[in-house]
């Protein structure tokens, strides 16, 4: 298909694409069940024949958006990973991310990149700390969130208490669209309300593929459930009586969030989140530019790149540009510009990524996600576009709080130790801060949290083949300066400055004492708090 004029027939063609994708992250606290949920979605979509979860970590198979080695040995994601199948004619782009708070800069990018979110709560745990950071993330970006209450076959919370923690830490109102019968520890099944009617679950082969599921009237769950059926009733009838009935328009102004109870790993409530998915959650929309305004999606093709990847095919060292397809029509082979640079850039190699596997695609519509292949010249937050310019807003980058020097263990490997360096500070793994004083040799490497230095050392040591060693420095805090503030600090005692890939000058401190010893010594230095200011283009 060509990129030709735009006939009434083919912008209709583009709205009716759009209107069929849903694009969307699970996100949660650590350990909630966001990979498990990932494969027990793509096992009810029939693109997969077995989940990979069984009782628990220890008994689990890797998942099929686990691809990492560190991921395999230690049972949780690190790396967002990008699944697209289609469920009921829609095209569904799920994205994984990763598994700890240490790697929260990844799930920022992909929250970037999606329509909405699906937030997994541990039924037993709540609202947790890095539960409560994503939804504030999702306020800022005005995502509309759906709520999974996961792990309700094990013991934990009495819902309506759940119901009431996210209506007070969060500010969303609950709108029941299946309420479990039984409570946390025996799950019977759910009241679907929209259907008026009751699922009753039953695991299949351990929960390695789809529950077995046999629906019935009110009054039939009345009689085989008993007490069981008239508490979920009087308990959802409670939350609808106090918030509101299910309001699609509130759901997508961010002010309510769809309440749904699963278990993933037995694979029960899945069904009824695809389907809440592809019936309420919203379509690929005009995306707006850094300026504000937003970009029709039957303009012209557009996109931006929020995450790249190295590695993933160990036969061929590739390295694969992560595109949000926001207008337009994506056609392998043709050509585009990229806003950084203003350089021309062909997309002979581009892939529909499924975990780890993928295959080639020949042309993609707004919503979707294509994989770059061989795009060592895309960074994250690169806009791309066809004829018409366009500039998205750029993806920041996070404060640090985690300082390392980095040194090769072997001298005669230090191109390849340099060039893994640039590689993965070029993929966002890692930021890198430089110095004349500490030079090459010795880069700092900064993180948001310190399991980011064992994945440096785990990628250079296996994908490099540059085994390093890493020393720890004392600072805690950065900021945002200027390239005054490098000799002014270069004798203080707990500070330093150095300059970051994206032209920004951090300077660290030990601690906060050190900082304010320094604002109030140096009060005509520039000492910003990183997310106060606008990132660097």
């Amino acid at each position: 298909m060509s990129q030709d004029v735009l006939t009434p027939a083919r912008i209709n063609e583009i709205h009716k694409e759009a209107g069929r994708r849903r694009t969307f992250a699970v996100i949660s606290h650590p350990d909630a069940g966001k990979s498990t949920l990932t494969e027990a979605l793509a096992l009810h979509a029939k693109v997969i024949g077995t989940a990979g979860a069984s009782s628990g970590k220890a008994n689990r198979k890797e998942t099929v958006s686990d691809w990492m080695q560190m991921e395999k040995d230690r049972g949780i994601s690190i790396s967002s990973a990008a699944l697209q199948f289609s469920y009921r004619d829609t095209v569904i782009n799920l994205l994984d991310t990763p598994g700890h708070a240490d790697f929260s800069e990844d799930t920022y990018r992909v929250l970037a990149a999606v329509d909405c979110a699906v937030m997994l709560v541990d039924a037993a745990k709540g609202l947790e700390t890095q539960t409560m950071k994503l939804f504030e993330v999702c306020k800022q970006r005005n995502l509309p969130i759906i709520t999974v209450i996961n792990k309700w076959d094990r013991p934990g919370l009495d819902a309506l208490a759940l119901m009431d923690e996210i209506t007070e830490r969060t500010g969303l109102q609950p709108m029941p669209l299946t309420w479990a019968v039984g409570i946390s520890g025996d799950f019977r099944g759910v009241w679907d309300l929209r259907n008026d009617r009751f699922a009753r679950f039953q695991r299949n082969n351990a929960g390695a593929q789809i529950a077995l599921t046999e629906y019935f009237t009110p009054e039939e769950a009345a009689e085989s459930q008993g007490s069981n059926w008239t508490d979920a009733v009087d308990e959802a009838g409670l939350v609808i009586e106090s918030n509101l009935e299910f309001d699609v328009d509130a759901f997508h102004a961010g002010k309510a969030t769809p309440i749904l109870f699963s278990s993933a790993a037995l694979n029960f409530g899945v069904k009824e989140l695809l389907d809440a998915l592809v019936d309420f959650a919203p379509p690929a929309a005009p995306r707006p530019d850094v300026d504000g305004s937003p970009r029709p999606v039957e303009s012209p093709f557009s996109g931006f790149v929020f995450k790249v990847q190295a590695g993933m095919n160990k036969a061929h060292r590739d390295h694969v540009a992560f595109i949000r397809v926001c207008s337009g029509v994506f056609e392998r082979g043709m050509v585009v510009t990229q806003t950084r640079t203003g350089k021309s850039f062909a997309t002979k190699y581009a892939q529909q990524v499924f975990g780890r596997e993928r295959e080639v695609i020949d042309e993609a519509y707004p919503g979707d996600v294509v994989g770059l292949v061989n795009a060592s010249s895309l960074r994250v937050g690169d806009s791309l576009f066809l004829e018409d310019s366009v500039e998205y807003p750029a993806i920041p980058l996070f404060a640090p709080e985690h300082f390392q020097v980095a040194r090769s263990k072997d001298p005669s490997k230090f191109k390849q130790f340099r060039r893994g360096i640039e590689q993965l500070e070029h993929e966002g793994v890692i930021q890198v801060l430089r110095s004349d004083v500490r030079g090459d040799q010795a880069p700092v490497l900064a993180a948001v949290g310190p399991m980011q230095f064992e994945v440096v050392e785990d990628r250079m040591a296996h994908d490099f083949s540059a085994p390093m060693r890493l020393e720890r420095l004392p600072y805690s805090l950065a900021r945002i300066s200027t390239a005054d503030a490098m000799p002014a600090l270069a004798n203080v005692p707990g500070a330093e400055v150095l300059l970051r890939s994206d032209g920004e000058y951090l300077a660290l401190f030990n601690d906060v004492w050190a900082l304010r010893r320094i604002e109030k010594n140096h009060p005509d230095l520039t000492l910003v708090p990183i997310g106060t200011h606008n990132p660097a283009k």
